[in-house]
């Protein structure tokens, strides 16, 4: 059973995922992050590449990131770095959005969504090499 504020927290977030994005949206993002993922934070393509790097993703890892929202940076750092990611997120809305940017980027077998809140992820300790958490406040 979800709490008020999960419950609260999903309608918010249902509304701001069902909105569409609009061209200047698009431009916006474009210039701001360097990249048109549907994003709804500020995590630029190079801080994500330089997090990518640290985190030394690569094959055969498995990367969690938690509050994917649409998919940015998750889908991005297994486009780039062929990892495997979960994503997790509350709002259904969005993490549709995610596995179609999965399938338009070809790794849709490498990437598995799942409706969760941040405080109550439903995996066992120790089964990802690396977790994100870009904008997102827990």
């Amino acid at each position: 059973m979800s709490s008020r504020d999960e419950r609260e927290a999903r309608t918010h977030f249902r509304e701001r995922y069902a909105i569409p994005t609009a061209a200047v949206s698009a431009a916006i993002e474009q210039r701001v992050i360097g990249a048109v993922w549907g994003a709804n934070g500020y995590t630029t393509v190079i801080q994500a590449d330089e997090l990518g790097r640290r985190l030394g993703l690569g094959p055969g890892w498995t990367l969690l990131d938690v509050g994917t929202g649409r998919g940015w940076p998750g889908l991005y750092l297994a486009a780039q770095s062929g990892c495997s990611l979960i994503g997790t997120d509350m709002p259904l809305d969005a993490l549709s959005v995610a596995a179609s940017r999965a399938r338009e980027e070809g790794i849709d077998e490498r990437v598995a969504l799942v409706a969760a809140g941040a405080a109550h992820q439903p995996f066992r300790p120790e089964c990802f090499d690396a977790i994100v958490h870009t904008d997102v406040l827990c």
